[in-house]
Order: C-alpha cells, then structure tokens, then sequence
C-alpha cells in the first residue's frame, strides 16, 4: 500500500531547499508526494521562524492542517519554528504529532520509524544534528533552482535570530557544491541562484578566505554549467575586487547583486552591530557599476529599529535616492526574543515605524519605475516561466526568481527557453516586449 505525503514549504529559499531534501528522501523510502492534503497519509510543515509574520504564518498553516485533518493522517511540524519553539508549537498546536527541527530534516526517515511506531508522537533532541553538507540528490522543479552553499550564520547582527536558530555558519565542500549544480543543469534547469545567510562568508569556516569567486569559477567552468548564475545575499563588506572581477569576467554570471544593507546612518548600523562604514558601501556600489555598468543591485532595509531618529530615517531616504537600487525589500523591524536589540531603549513606536515603512516603499516604487523606464528599448535574454494564451511570463537577469518583477513576452514560448526579447513598456515593477526572433536559447 503506498504512502502519501503533502509537504507545505514557508519562509525563505534554504527553507525550500531544505523542503526537496526531505522531499528527495521521502520519496527514496518508497513515499509518493501529493498537492492533495486530504489524500496525504503524512502532513508537513517546513516552518520559517524568522520574525513575528513568519511566526504566524507558519501556525496559521499548522492549525489549519491540524482541524482539518482526518483521522489516521500524521502531521509533522518542521523547520526554523519547530527548532526554536518546539515546546510553543505542541501547545499552540495540539495536533501536531511531531517536531523536527531545521538541522534534522536528514534525519526525516528514522524519525518517521520512530514516530510512527508509538503513540503520543516524538522529537528530535536538538543536538542530535546530522551534517548536513554531503551532496544532496536534485530534480528539476522548474527553469530555476537554488543551491544552499552554507547554513546557519557566524555574524554579530544584533537584530537577527538565525544564529539562535540555525547556530554558526556551516559551508558545504566545494566538491558537494559543484555536484549538486552539475545534476541541477543536467535535470534541466537553466538558471542556478546560490543561497546562504552570507554567500561571501562562504568557506570561512573551512579555513578558507574570499573562495566564493573560486566557487563560482569552477561552476561555470564545468562540462556541464547553468546558462545563468545568479548570487544572493551577499554582505557589502565581504564584496571583494577578485568577486567584482569574476562576475564581470564571465556571461554566465548574472549582472545582478542582492546586498543586504539594513541601513544607511552610521549610527543606526553601530546598534545593529553591522558595518557603520556607509562611504565603503558608496564606494563599492560605484566599484561595482563601473565593473558592470548594466548591474542590478538589490538591498533591504529595517526601519523602526530601536533609537532610530527622525534624522536617522531622513539619512536612508537620502541614501534611497543617491543610489537608486533596482530593487529594496523594506521591513518594519521585528523584536526577536534572545538577541540584543530587543533590550535596547529607543524602541520605535508601531505606527512610526508603518509610516517609515510606507514612505520608503513610495519612495522606492519611483526609483523601480524609473530604472525599469530605463530599459525600453533594450534587448534583454528572458528565461520563460510561465505560459498563458497569448502571453509568457519570465524574467530578467536583472530580477531573481520568486522576489523580483517578471518580463511579459508576448507569444507562447517553452518553460526553460531564454528568448531576446526587446522591452517596450515598463511598470512600477514588471516590463513587457516582444520577441526579436523565434530563436531560442
């Protein structure tokens, strides 16, 4: 008799690559996945515990599972929320017959012998950890895939729980890394976007300084190499000249950067125990666009973080518009139990902190317009993702997969193709054109 499970992936890119790794694994010992919950014999949340919405996201998602559950179906709670709350998620949760946690996913089959063969349910002992940097088995899910090349995070950030979650940065071999892309291109997929908590810190922990270009060298040096290669979450300070020369060195490599800044006031950077080196990060975003004067950049940034002042939030306006970012993600600072800011005086008012949130969301929805203005006309490689009647639907180099906007190409064209197509309208987020030529890449 077959055995069925739905799994619902929440929260951010390592969070779905850990979900096809239980997916993978789930499937090697004779599971089937199913998009139908009710037809499910096991239930899985891959939860995200990041900040105060995610938290509520992922419960939400429990408890709906868990009152709509039939009689027999097993439901396991995994992931960031499973790790840090496990008591909080039994009882917020009194369906929930299992906890594991996000290092333990590897370890889903026994646990599953485990659980499933005795009453009252089980758990993981958090320092049961398994390494979790062997190469992972990978099926194309699409034209794009990411690549987990660390987890867990070695930096001071004074805001942010993932060290508490995910404990120090652990980078995978170089060789598991290359494996890993190398079966990704061979199941099809065209574009390969790699994911840590801070690519740049990658290999440190291995003894090794500044190996990320290395690591990217030798992908795209590979008999079998992606078409596109995209790098994301990159800390500005750990951006080095050889990371700058090997992106502009090569056309596989997406002119495209995610940058995480935070901030843009000396002050409020020194709170949050991030560099308060704002002329170094004017210096590297100009390094970078004379390198790649086509580049995109992407940032994020909190407002309403503890002492932020007025003049403190009018400094990242400033900022905002001096260096026009392709794209920003804004977000409302979100006390996290057990880190240091969470103690600090100055907290922000809830609606100063939402009427920062929207003026630098207006603010930037001009920029994006503008930079997206600044493409028509030009010829742009469009991966295709989607297809409706008449229209397909894709992206960029200039936009990542699941956060950016998407370029309508009109036509029909194959998942996975890469069409030149030439962009004559532009949107607040998204741009539309239309194929040069039926060629195909």
């Amino acid at each position: 008799m077959s055995k069925r499970f739905y799994l619902l992936p929440l929260g951010c890119p390592k969070n779905t690559v850990d979900a096809e790794g239980m997916r993978w694994l789930l499937e090697a010992a004779g599971w089937q996945p199913t998009e139908r919950r009710d037809r499910a014999d096991l239930l899985i949340v891959n939860t995200c515990g990041f900040i105060d919405p995610a938290r509520a996201e992922s419960y939400a998602a429990l408890s709906e599972l868990a009152q709509t559950k039939r009689r027999g179906q097993v439901l396991l709670a995994a992931g960031c929320l499973s790790q840090r709350y496990a008591d909080d998620v039994k009882r917020v949760v009194p369906g929930v017959n299992g906890i594991l946690g996000t290092r333990e996913w590897a370890n889903i089959i026994p646990y599953l012998e485990q659980l499933l063969g005795r009453e009252g349910g089980a758990s993981i002992h958090p320092a049961a950890q398994v390494s979790l940097v062997s190469p992972m088995p990978r099926t194309a899910l699409g034209p794009s895939a990411y690549l987990k090349i660390a987890d867990g995070c070695s930096a001071p950030c004074a805001f942010c729980a993932i060290p508490l979650i995910k404990g120090p940065q652990q980078s995978k071999p170089r060789a598991a890394v290359l494996q890993e892309a190398s079966q990704l291109v061979s199941n099809g997929v065209r574009e390969v976007v790699l994911i840590a908590q801070d690519t740049t810190a990658y290999g440190r922990d291995l003894g090794e300084g500044d190996s990320l270009p290395g690591l990217i060298s030798d992908i795209i040096a590979a008999e079998r190499k992606p078409a596109w290669l995209r790098l994301m979450y990159a800390y500005p300070q750990h951006v080095t000249m050889r990371l700058t020369e090997v992106m502009a060195s090569h056309s596989e490599i997406c002119h495209y950067l995610d940058l995480p800044l935070q901030h843009a006031h000396p002050d409020t950077l020194r709170r949050m125990r991030r560099s308060p080196d704002v002329e170094g990060v004017r210096r590297l975003i100009a390094r970078l666009r004379q390198a790649m004067p086509d580049i995109a950049l992407r940032t994020a940034f909190i407002v309403g973080y503890p002492g932020e002042t007025e003049q403190e939030f009018t400094a990242l306006l400033t900022f905002m518009r001096e260096m026009a970012f392709d794209k920003v993600g804004v977000f409302k600072y979100s006390p996290e139990e057990g880190t240091p800011a969470m103690h600090l005086p100055g907290q922000v008012p809830s609606e100063v902190a939402e009427e920062r949130f929207a003026r630098c969301m207006e603010l930037q929805k001009e920029i994006s317009r503008a930079r997206n203005q600044a493409q028509v006309g030009r010829m742009l490689d469009v991966l295709i993702e989607g297809i409706g009647k008449g229209i397909s639907v894709g992206r960029s180099y200039r936009d990542a997969p699941e956060i950016d906007g998407y370029v309508f190409v009109d036509g029909e064209w194959a998942q996975g193709q890469i069409i030149a197509t030439r962009i004559e309208q532009a949107l607040d987020y998204d741009l539309q054109g239309s194929p040069e030529a039926a060629g195909t890449g």
